[in-house]
């Protein structure tokens, strides 16, 4: 790979990722988070690519039905973004109120699309050329990178509901989170699958992401409600 092309892959995955990590930090501008744990559930997050994509090629070179394998993606991703997530700030004791799993989850979500993006643009610019790179990244802003968001929110959700919590409920919310984004994970990528040769069901798809990402909004005006 011509370092030109390595550039532009890490340019075109991690800057997108930093500019949604600006936006969705806006959402804690009270209660800022310590900026070492933002970097660190960052870096985790792009790290847990590391894990997934082998996890991953061990998975599609087992199953022959592609459901099966689009679901156990969803269930990897999901997984290594949480534990990512977990190493980098969720364990630690700055982590002191409810709106802080939204965050730390969506920072780690956002690393692992940064590396993930890079990866699928260096493929594709290697392959095709800058301007169909170009145009994954693009699609990748708008669409991937948002799922990874919205799902890796959606537990976060469920963390900050079960904040306060303690023993089997605090648990269940955390069961819920997690079958909820891998719910949403697979169901984006089967959807996608089905639409492929048909641009206005993918452009359908895309907008329910959109509309997931609002009602994000909606979910991070009522964890910061919520109290002890």
């Amino acid at each position: 790979m011509s370092p030109s092309t390595l550039f532009f892959s890490l340019l075109g995955g991690v800057l997108p990722a930093l500019l949604w990590l600006w936006f969705w930090l806006r959402e804690d501008r009270l209660h800022p988070e310590p900026r070492s744990l933002i970097v660190a559930s960052f870096i985790c997050g792009m790290c847990a690519v590391l894990i997934a994509l082998p996890a991953e090629q061990w998975l599609w070179n087992r199953l022959s039905n592609m459901t099966y394998v689009i679901i156990g993606w969803a269930i990897i991703e999901e997984v290594v973004k949480l534990g990512a997530s977990y190493l980098g700030a969720l364990r630690n004791r700055e982590n002191d109120e409810p709106i802080d799993s939204l965050i730390y989850l969506i920072t780690a979500a956002l690393g692992f699309s940064a590396l993930e993006n890079a990866l699928f643009l260096a493929g594709a610019v290697k392959t095709d050329g800058f301007v169909e790179g170009l145009d994954l990244g693009v699609l990748r802003f708008v669409g991937a990178s948002l799922l990874h968001v919205v799902s890796s929110g959606m537990l976060g959700f469920f963390l900050a509901l079960g904040f306060y919590q303690r023993g089997r409920a605090k648990k269940i919310d955390l069961c819920t989170g997690v079958t909820a984004a891998i719910v949403l994970h697979a169901l984006f990528n089967l959807f996608i699958l089905k639409s492929e040769g048909n641009s206005m069901y993918t452009l359908t798809v895309f907008a329910f992401v959109w509309l997931a990402v609002i009602l994000l909004l909606v979910a991070f005006e009522k964890v910061k409600q919520l109290k002890a």
